[in-house]
C-alpha cells in the first residue's frame, strides 16, 4: 500500500504552482452562489463520493441551521442558492427549506442522486420541484448500466433512468417548458474527465436513442483524492499516478475561473468553508474570514483568502472542474 504522506512531501505544493502562474494568494471575487450542505443521509454508498454520505449518516442539518442560512441569505443577497448533500432531500425539512429559499427570491439548484425519487414518500419529489423551479442538478455515472453500478451498486442505473423519466414527465429537460435539468459525470477510475462538450453529445444521443430520455447540459467534475476515492486510490496503488496526473495537468486558466471564488460552502453543522472540498476535509475558512453562521459578516467573506491544499489540483487539472463542470 502507498505511503500517501511521503507520495505529497514529494510534490509541489499547490500554493507554489500559483506563485509561478502569479496568482498567489488565491482570492474570492464574491460570492455568487451560497452553497448548503443539509447533511450527509443518503440512501446510497456510492464508492467516488468525497462526502462519504450513506443511509447510516447521522449529521443532519436542523432547522435551527436553517434558519441561520436564511438569515445569511438575506444580508448577504447571494442570487443563487445551491443545496447539496448526501441526497438533500432525506433532510426532514427540506421542503420547507426550499419554500423558504423561494420565498427570498433566489435561485435554486439541488443536487440530486437521483434514485432517492424512487424511494417511498419521494415519488411527488418532481411535482415539488416544478412548483417551486428549482434547478435539477442530477449525478449520472454514464449512459451505460454496467459502468453506472460498477461506480454506484447494483440496481442503480435502472432506478436512475426510471427517475429521469420521472423528470422529463414532469416537464424538466423538455425545451421549452424552463425546467431545467442539468447531469454530472464522475470518472468511473483514476483518470481525468473527456472533454464536456463531446461528452454531453454523446450522452444526449444514447439517452434520447436508448430511453427517450432528455436533458439540458453536462457537467464533468473530476473526482478528487479525498473521502471514499481517495481510498480507492490509496487500496488500489493508483494514488501516487493519479495525483501526479493531477498536477502535472495544474492549468492556470482554470484556476483563474476556480469556483471557489465566486461560492461560500455551508457545512450541516453552519461552519462556513470555501468550497465543498474543503468542507469534506474538516478545513474551515481562515485568514481573518469568519469561519461559522454565527459570525457570519458578508463583507469578509467576500473579500477572503481562500485556504488551497494538494487536492486543488482537482479543480485546476485540464479543463478544470467546478461545481458546474469545466471551466477552461
Amino acid at each position: 500500500m502507498e505511503n500517501t504522506h511521503e507520495v505529497l512531501e514529494k510534490l509541489k505544493s499547490f500554493d507554489i504552482a500559483l506563485k509561478e502562474t502569479n496568482l498567489y494568494p488565491l482570492t474570492s471575487s464574491g460570492i455568487k452562489v451560497f452553497q448548503i450542505n443539509l447533511g450527509k443521509l443518503c440512501n446510497q454508498g456510492c464508492r467516488h463520493c468525497h462526502v462519504e454520505a450513506g443511509p447510516d449518516k447521522k449529521e443532519i442539518m436542523t432547522k435551527e441551521t436553517m434558519k441561520m442560512c436564511l438569515k445569511a441569505l438575506r444580508k448577504g443577497g447571494y442570487p443563487v442558492v445551491d443545496i447539496t448533500g448526501g441526497a438533500p432531500e432525506m433532510n426532514p425539512d427540506y421542503r420547507w427549506f426550499v419554500k423558504e429559499c423561494k420565498g427570498l427570491d433566489r435561485t435554486i439548484k439541488t443536487r440530486t442522486n437521483l434514485t432517492v425519487l424512487t424511494e417511498n414518500g419521494y415519488s411527488d419529489m418532481p411535482d415539488f420541484f416544478k412548483d417551486n423551479k428549482v434547478e435539477i442538478i442530477a449525478s449520472l455515472p454514464y449512459y451505460l448500466e454496467s459502468t453506472t453500478d460498477t461506480q454506484r451498486g447494483s440496481g442503480i442505473f435502472k432506478k436512475s433512468i426510471e427517475a429521469l423519466k420521472m423528470l422529463n414527465n414532469t416537464g424538466y429537460g423538455v425545451e421549452g417548458t424552463g425546467l431545467t435539468l442539468n447531469l454530472v459525470y464522475n470518472p468511473c477510475g483514476a483518470y481525468l474527465p473527456p472533454s464536456q462538450k463531446s461528452l454531453e453529445m454523446d450522452f444526449k444521443r444514447e439517452l434520447k436513442r436508448r430511453y427517450g430520455i432528455s436533458f439540458n447540459s453536462l457537467f464533468t467534475i473530476t473526482n478528487m483524492p479525498i473521502g471514499r476515492f481517495f481510498k480507492f486510490l490509496r487500496d488500489s496503488n493508483n494514488f501516487v499516478q493519479y495525483t501526479e496526473k493531477l498536477q502535472s495537468s495544474y492549468n492556470p486558466a482554470a484556476a483563474v475561473s476556480v469556483m471557489c471564488r465566486e461560492i461560500v460552502s455551508i457545512g450541516w453543522d453552519g461552519s462556513i468553508y470555501d468550497c465543498d472540498f474543503n468542507q469534506m476535509l474538516g478545513i474551515r475558512c481562515n485568514h481573518g474570514a469568519p469561519d461559522h453562521l454565527r459570525s457570519f459578516e458578508p463583507d469578509k467573506l467576500n473579500k477572503r483568502r481562500i485556504v488551497t491544499g494538494f487536492h486543488c489540483y482537482g479543480c485546476t487539472a485540464g479543463a478544470g472542474s467546478s461545481c458546474t463542470g469545466a471551466v477552461a
